[in-house]
């Protein structure tokens, strides 16, 4: 099974080098990124991709200690992380 840095790093190359995929990913990140690493994520999982830019920072928290045993399981499954 692939790691959660592996699987990222495989959707942050290919947008890089693929400009339809990266419009995919920001159209619509969870279809696309389930597609591309044929994974399944929970319905209540939702996931943001940010374009960053020279004027921009994105800052990603960790998660609320207070998550959910389905967010726990897909976290522990590698289909979430911290990124």
């Amino acid at each position: 099974m692939r790691s959660g840095d592996e699987m990222l790093r495989q959707i942050v190359d290919k947008s890089a080098l693929d400009a339809d995929f990266r419009q995919k990913l920001l159209a619509d990140p969870k279809s696309t990124i389930c597609e591309e690493l044929d994974i399944t994520m929970p319905e209540s999982m939702s996931i943001q991709v940010h374009e960053s830019d020279m004027q921009t920072v994105h800052i990603a928290l960790p998660p609320d200690q207070n998550i959910t045993e389905e967010q726990l399981e897909a976290v522990s499954a590698g289909l979430c992380c911290c990124w």
